[in-house]
């Protein structure tokens, strides 16, 4: 199979998709200190706007945006530019969703906070190998979570049918949805 970067070459866009504007700011600053040339957005329509103009080699794009879908930033750039490298960064209880980014055309996800070297590991992987794995990996209790939360999406959020197929108490399960994710 041929490698990707290669296709890529000494372009070094990059397209930063996040509605969380301090993240966003930190974010654009460490990857330009590592050599790209970055354009950063805070919405949909503006990473959609972008992507269809000027279509950059990387992506780093977040999944829920107060607009909208990441994904659907993901499918524009998929279409402008094929062999873009697409990181999808997923908050709380995404992972279902960031899957499905891969599915579509992202390269790889990664859960937040995710930090610039973890990311830029991620982008810059190559083919089939794997990027290092990460530094601060989730905790089982964050693992467990994330599970809870993709059978509760997958039952569109009803509080009972969830609770009957993770086998839970009904209660059980509603404190558990109450309360942040762990760490």
């Amino acid at each position: 199979m041929a490698d990707p970067l290669q296709d890529v070459g000494e372009d070094k866009t990059l397209l930063l998709l996040d509605d969380d504007e301090p993240f966003l700011k930190r974010l654009a600053k460490a990857m330009e200190k590592r050599g790209f040339e970055v354009e950063t957005a805070g919405s949909v329509a503006a990473g959609k706007a972008i992507a269809t103009a000027r279509p950059p080699a990387y992506a780093v794009c977040d999944l829920r945006l107060e607009d909208g879908n990441g994904l659907d930033v993901v499918e524009v750039l998929r279409e402008k530019r094929p062999n873009c490298r697409i990181v999808v960064l997923t908050g709380y209880g995404a992972i279902a969703t960031a899957v499905a980014a891969v599915k579509i055309g992202a390269t790889d996800y990664l859960s937040k906070p995710a930090d610039a070297t973890d990311i830029t590991n991620a982008l810059l992987a190559n083919g089939d190998e794997l990027p290092p794995p990460p530094e601060n990996p989730m905790s089982a209790d964050r693992v467990r979570w994330e599970h809870i939360q993709r059978v509760y999406e997958l039952c569109d959020r009803n509080v009972s049918e969830t609770a009957r197929r993770l086998n839970m108490h009904r209660r059980t399960l509603q404190r558990i949805l109450a309360k942040r994710s762990p760490r």
